[in-house]
């Protein structure tokens, strides 16, 4: 179906409304007049791009004011912006590429972190026997912090069992975890804290829960050093001033929306009845149904969640998202159907 408007808590299709629980906007940030109203006064101050090089002689203090607020927020050492969540991964794994022996996958991770040759994480739920051999080899750890299909964030206990002969290094993809998940919607990046990690390093989408098109990597200052002189850095122009700024100006709205977010995952545990067609975390606002013809019963509803072919998992993905942006009302009606329905 096609729209012609943003697809906030409410669409208009064919010139009906339906409610929506789809997307990733899960601060509703896009649809926020006071974020919206940032991003106007910024675009007449910075223009609605910027398409040069971070390294060229010309320096924009949005970059600065942006990076800071996100080193804040995250509780980082150090990060970088770039165009894209996508680019942001791709940046990481081609800068780690010369300095890792071998990459380990941990299962269904978004396609950003796909690297030829990983070797799984896991074989049949067990560690790898490569990652307990006596090999003196560098490793490089790829994983989201939650993984598709999943509602909770991984567990990463299983890096504690790693053979002590080996040089780890983390990349975590906070893409569906920033904005959402920690203290005020830092991520999980800063509570890991394994002794043998020697480098951990964060990857995410900032078009997701922070509203705004671009990607951000986090590490230590050493390391985003090193993605700041990579040729594809470099090559590349940045994400546009103007949002960044916006972001950095954002902290109060940010703050208030997770609240609004937490709220509304309080009230859902309140009223949904427990059912593993559906299983649901207050944590985290997604819920992926596992049941036949669920998607021509909230039509007959007026509602619509996402839908479409996942690139990994080899099945449909049916994703529920509850959003800062959504009322009671919303809640209650999704949730009755939920309650309801017979699976």
């Amino acid at each position: 179906m096609k729209i012609n408007q943003f697809p906030d808590r409410i669409i208009e299709v064919e010139k009906e409304n339906y409610l929506y629980f789809g997307g990733t906007a899960y601060l509703g940030m896009p649809a926020n007049p006071e974020f919206q109203q940032l991003i106007v006064k910024n675009i007449l101050r910075w223009g609605s791009a910027y398409g040069s090089s971070r390294n060229s002689n010309i320096q924009l203090t949005a970059y600065e004011k942006g990076e800071q607020f996100l080193t804040e927020y995250i509780n980082a050492d150090a990060t970088v912006t770039v165009s894209s969540g996508m680019l942001a991964a791709k940046l990481v794994i081609e800068e780690l590429t010369s300095h890792t022996d071998i990459f380990f996958s941990f299962p269904n991770n978004h396609t950003a972190l796909k690297v030829p040759n990983s070797l799984p994480f896991f074989i049949e739920n067990e560690l790898n026997p490569r990652l307990l051999d006596d090999t003196n080899e560098r490793i490089t750890i790829l994983t989201d912090a939650v993984a598709s299909f999943q509602i909770k964030e991984v567990d990463l206990a299983a890096i504690d069992l790693i053979a002590s002969n080996k040089e780890i290094t983390l990349v975590i993809d906070e893409s569906h975890s920033l904005g959402v998940l920690g203290n005020n919607g830092c991520g999980i990046f800063s509570t890991i804290h394994h002794k043998n990690i020697k480098r951990k390093i964060m990857v995410a989408s900032l078009g997701k829960a922070m509203g705004v098109t671009g990607g951000v990597i986090a590490s230590d200052q050493s390391f985003i050093d090193q993605i700041r002189n990579n040729p594809s850095f470099v090559s590349s122009a940045g994400m546009s001033p103007a949002l960044i700024e916006a972001l950095a100006e954002a902290g109060r709205i940010y703050k208030s929306q997770h609240i609004k977010l937490k709220n509304n995952l309080k009230y859902i545990d309140s009223i949904l009845v427990k059912n593993e067609a559906f299983a649901f975390n207050p944590a985290y606002p997604v819920i992926y149904p596992e049941v036949e013809g669920i998607n021509e019963l909230f039509n007959t509803n007026k509602i619509i969640v996402t839908n479409f072919k996942y690139p990994t998992g080899g099945k449909d993905l049916n994703r529920i998202i509850f959003t800062a942006n959504h009322t009671e009302d919303d809640l209650n009606k999704i949730i009755s159907i939920l309650n309801q329905y017979q699976f």
